[in-house]
């Protein structure tokens, strides 16, 4: 055998080497705990053939704790880049066959390389997370790592889109990384997400509590709002990433991919003319208004378990990629809360990053009153969607189905903070509260007077209240002023929609010159 032959069975020798990454009993023990090898993961989210590997040859540099008797190619995380759909993504996927896929300096690098990629070549940068957390023998050069990694995330928000899957362990220092990224997907059962384990809460709180309630999926998707979806498989979890990576651009400097619309512009929705209810305070599902009105009913709701009250999703209008934010009356009755106000807030901001339009279905009674609210501070929260909508300037189309009262009005997008199209349909209802509230406050003294006639003061009470509903029961007050476009015939809307984002295709709108706004955090 010549040299250079001999040289290339030692480079296919090392190449079947590292693809076993800790070798085939571990992989076999991932397999038993229901897991798939970062290698598998990676096949099946990439175009078949298209995926190409970076450093698989790097190795760690620690040489401390017995470190330096044993050295796995690759170090514990499979990184390069791929196509999903035919469009250019960079992926990292971290091999807990390896050191339980404990991030080293040299894991950290790799990361960090291809994040480096992905933002010079403007794509998307994809994170599949299963790891034991920071080498401890590596001391603070794994804490470098992390450091790095965080740096670079930081940078990339809002320039190329950032998604993490979190298929296994995530803690401690390792979950900030995800928490800078876009969207996070977790699996149930083998995945959670802490900053610290069951063992350290129960030393110093003294809580017994297991990894699945602490940081488990379900968790985090309902209680915490950390993570914004659960999957049951890993399949599932990446098909997740392929969709949401279909509604969005690929970076901040293009516009979302258009998709072949098969569903007609001037489809009638008559079910609309009809999904308010008479009585005011009668629930309806916000879900069937946006099934009737999107490309084919179809559309990717991101935290859907979590603050139900309002719903953020993406969707297609005529084959064009949206946000979607709508107040759900069915939960809360689509009262503006605290949490409702972060997911819509972080919902529309990454819609202005990435040039997708926004557009809003209203129905809000307001803000949510109590103790509860205003000491965990509701006034900042409900500034951050304000400020949101205020800061965006991707085309932004409104409609007002039923109620809009008071300053939960002006939130959701309303022809003040720059809605460029406000439609309402001839149920809204605009007005600073509603009409029991109004009464009280226009009428005090008239029913401090009445106060000993409780059939006089009940009558009276009725006819204010109809007097009011009278004048502000319907959208036609605003639409005086202009602050409403036009009021549209609900079955219609689909089609005003889709022709006010066709007029909207050409906005051109800045901000002033600054380092960077100040949300209220």
């Amino acid at each position: 055998m010549s040299n250079i032959q001999e040289q290339v069975k030692l480079l296919i020798d090392n190449r079947e080497k590292a693809k076993l990454g800790g070798g085939q009993k571990r992989i076999e023990a991932q397999h038993a705990k229901g897991k798939y090898t970062a290698r598998e993961r990676i096949e099946m989210f990439l175009d078949e053939g298209s995926f190409e590997e970076f450093d698989m040859f790097v190795t760690h540099r620690c040489y401390d704790f017995g470190m330096e008797r044993e050295h796995f190619f690759g170090d514990g995380v499979v990184t390069g880049y791929g196509t999903v759909g035919g469009r250019l993504v960079y992926v990292f996927a971290q091999d807990f066959t390896v050191t339980a896929g404990s991030l080293s300096i040299s894991l950290a690098d790799k990361i960090c390389k291809v994040m480096d990629m992905a933002m010079r070549n403007g794509a998307p940068c994809i994170g599949l997370n299963d790891s034991g957390g920071a080498r401890i023998q590596e001391g603070v050069n794994a804490l470098a790592g992390y450091a790095n990694i965080f740096q670079r995330n930081v940078m990339a928000s809002g320039v190329i889109p950032q998604i993490s899957a979190i298929f296994g362990p995530c803690a401690g220092g390792a979950v900030y990384s995800p928490a800078l990224t876009d969207f996070i997907i977790m699996k149930k059962d083998t995945s959670y997400m802490f900053l610290t384990g069951p063992k350290v809460v129960k030393t110093v709180t003294g809580e017994d509590v297991t990894q699945e309630q602490l940081g488990g999926a379900l968790m985090h998707t309902s209680k915490s709002g950390v993570a914004h979806f659960a999957v049951d498989t890993e399949e599932e979890g990446l098909e997740v990433i392929k969709k949401l990576l279909s509604y969005m651009p690929q970076n901040n400097m293009e516009d979302a991919p258009v998709a072949v619309c098969t569903d007609s512009i001037a489809r009638l929705e008559d079910s609309l003319n009809e999904i308010i209810p008479d009585n005011a305070n009668k629930p309806y599902d916000m879900y069937e208004v946006i099934r009737a009105v999107v490309d084919n009913g179809e559309f990717l709701e991101s935290q859907p378990s979590w603050a139900k009250n309002i719903i953020t999703c993406f969707a297609r209008f005529n084959g064009q990629s949206v946000g979607i934010i709508a107040n759900q009356p069915k939960f809360m009755a689509g009262v503006l809360d605290i949490n409702a106000s972060r997911k819509a807030a972080r919902f529309v901001r990454f819609c202005d990053a990435f040039n997708i339009p926004i557009v809003t279905f209203v129905d809000v009674p307001g803000f949510l009153p109590g103790t509860g609210q205003e000491y965990g501070g509701v006034i900042t929260h409900g500034a951050k969607l304000l400020f949101a909508y205020c800061e965006a300037t991707v085309p932004k189309v409104t409609v007002t189905l039923r109620k809009a009262y008071g300053g939960a009005y002006i939130v959701m997008s309303s022809k003040h903070i720059r809605g460029d199209i406000n439609y309402a349909w001839p149920t809204a209802e605009i007005a600073v509260m509603g009409a029991a509230g109004a009464v009280e406050v226009l009428y005090a003294k008239e029913l401090k007077a009445l106060a000993d006639q409780p059939e006089e003061k009940a009558k009276f009470i009725a006819e204010k209240e109809q007097e009011y509903r009278d004048k502000f029961s319907n959208p036609y007050n605003a639409a005086r002023y202009g602050y409403i476009d036009d009021v549209i015939e609900p079955r219609n809307t689909r089609f005003r929609v889709i022709r006010a984002l066709q007029s909207l295709a050409t906005k051109r709108l800045s901000n002033p010159p600054k380092k960077h706004s100040n949300i209220p955090l």
